[in-house]
């Protein structure tokens, strides 16, 4: 890794060109030619060169007669034509010798875009000795940043060591064996534990409420990096301290190199229960063997509900063949960016397992990604009823950009459009049945089912009619209706109900 080789300090005699610009020129044609949105080479410098100032404050950028200016104190370090959009660049110069294939337009704004930054860094790096004490690493890192922050929510650069670690991850497996949720007055508790599992070999229970993870407090208002916090190397430790019956434990666990468990099964009164954590490599293996043995037995099951209540997502191929397990045919999902390889779509070819009993899927405001897209497909192909809130609206793909320096770009380069052709990204789910407002709205929707009316289509309605992108006053709308929640003992209720009666299971399966 080249950045890990140039520290800081190391770095102080000369600004390294050959470092910076090959991969600003690497990330922004990714980013030209394979970003869900299209954005304007001078708005990518300016956001690029705002992100100095968060290395060093005295910085500044602005734009004044089509020249980009960079200075410190207020004193111009720099300035150059504003970079030209694709469509103003002159076309590629061929000789009489064969040539390779010419670059898009897109490339060729990226590369002048590069070298342009690269002056831009360079003067900085000379003016700021904050910059250079930082290192390349951090003025690549912060440049990055602010530019993600103005494309997408999960777009990001990773750090050379992050990117190293990740790859670690990906091919050695660990697992804790439990998975998180929110509790009480922001409070951080074991929703589940894996029978078997690490967490639950050392005793931990769930309701244990986690106060802090190695060292580091933990909150719901931050749940998700809570999560991360958890993730580490096979074979590493990491401690929790818990608090049980107002008592503080701490617990060192061990991350094992099993891979984590992510269905769990049970039976009763004639339902199968099967709730789904993630999904992973054998998450469809075992969703096929559960149904295949359930539904092979002289008394099947006559109802199925699948939870998918706090599952953060996935591998996306495993979540359309989960889908694909309840369906005999039509379309699952399908992808849409711009770039040619982004647009994908996924349809069933498989048989229903579950021989066509009630579905009813649980979701909640922590259901997210690729459970997002099983709970979609199965409501928009009147499959299944989906009971519980407004689910978190995660509906972007990432591709992976590596970079010369180690370090990569996460580029969200597709969004994800449900069967109906409505986006999930920010709308998220919306449930049939909504439990986030309480027993007494519960209680209400029940009595129009039972009067025959879905209590929610006119909603569903709305949601379904939506196309990217939606205004961000009609998602809040949308999600206004059911606001996100986390889930409840009212949703199993409900779910067990609806299979109990077939006349409102099909009521709420209309619309």
């Amino acid at each position: 890794m080249l950045l890990s080789a140039l520290p800081g300090r190391a770095q102080e005699s000369g600004f390294p060109r050959f470092i910076v610009e090959p991969a600003l020129e690497q990330a922004f044609t990714a980013i030209a030619e394979r970003h869900l949105e299209s954005a304007a080479p001078a708005d990518l410098a300016v956001w690029s060169l705002r992100g100095l100032g968060a290395v060093d404050t005295r910085l500044g950028v602005n734009v004044r007669g089509g020249l980009l200016r960079l200075s410190i104190d207020d004193r111009l370090l720099t300035e150059r034509p504003v970079p030209a959009s694709p469509t103003a660049l002159p076309p590629p110069q061929s000789g009489h010798l064969a040539a390779p294939r010419a670059p898009t337009a897109e490339a060729q704004a990226a590369e002048l875009l590069a070298g342009t930054l690269t002056e831009f860094y360079a003067a900085a790096w000379a003016a700021s000795p904050l910059l250079r004490r930082a290192g390349v690493e951090r003025m690549l890192q912060s440049g990055f940043e602010e530019l993600f922050n103005h494309l997408d929510p999960y777009s990001r650069y990773v750090t050379a060591q992050e990117a190293l670690e990740a790859r670690e991850r990906r091919v050695g497996p660990f697992s804790l064996g439990l998975r998180l949720a929110g509790g009480r007055r922001g409070s951080v508790i074991i929703a589940a534990l894996v029978a078997g599992g690490t967490a639950a070999n050392a005793g931990l229970r769930e309701g244990d409420e986690i106060l802090s993870i190695d060292g580091y407090a933990v909150s719901a208002r931050r749940i998700n990096e809570a999560a991360e916090l958890l993730e580490g190397f096979t074979g590493s430790e990491v401690t929790l301290v818990v608090r049980r019956n107002g008592r503080r434990l701490p617990v060192v666990l061990l991350r094992s190199s099993q891979p984590a468990e992510t269905v769990r099964a049970e039976r009763g009164d004639g339902i199968l229960w099967l709730r789904l954590s993630a999904f992973s490599a054998s998450t469809t293996d075992t969703i096929t063997e559960l149904l295949n043995d359930a539904f092979a037995e002289p008394q099947p099951p006559r109802g199925v509900v699948l939870d998918l209540r706090g599952n953060r997502g996935g591998i996306l191929t495993q979540a359309i063949m989960v889908a694909d397990a309840f369906l005999t045919g039509g379309p699952v999902a399908q992808s849409l960016g711009r770039h040619p390889d982004s647009i994908r779509i996924w349809n069933a070819a498989g048989t229903d397992l579950s021989q066509g009993r009630p579905l009813v899927v649980l979701v909640d405001g922590r259901t997210a990604s690729s459970a997002e897209i099983v709970a979609a497909a199965l409501s928009d192909r009147r499959r299944a009823v989906v009971v519980g809130s407004s689910t978190l609206g995660k509906g972007l793909i990432q591709i992976v950009i590596p970079l010369s320096t180690g370090a990569e770009v996460l580029i969200s380069w597709s969004r994800v459009l449900a069967p109906l052709g409505w986006p999930v990204q920010g709308l998220g789910v919306q449930p049939a049945i909504c439990t986030s407002l309480g027993v007494e709205a519960v209680r209400g929707e029940l009595a129009q089912l039972a009067s025959g009316q879905p209590p929610r289509a006119a909603v569903l309605a709305r949601a379904r009619m939506a196309r990217a992108p939606v205004p961000a006053s009609e998602v809040t709308a949308l999600r206004g209706t059911c606001p996100p929640a986390e889930q409840r003992e009212l949703d199993s209720e409900v779910a067990k109900l609806l299979i109990d009666q077939p006349a409102a299971y099909n009521t709420a399966l209309s619309p």
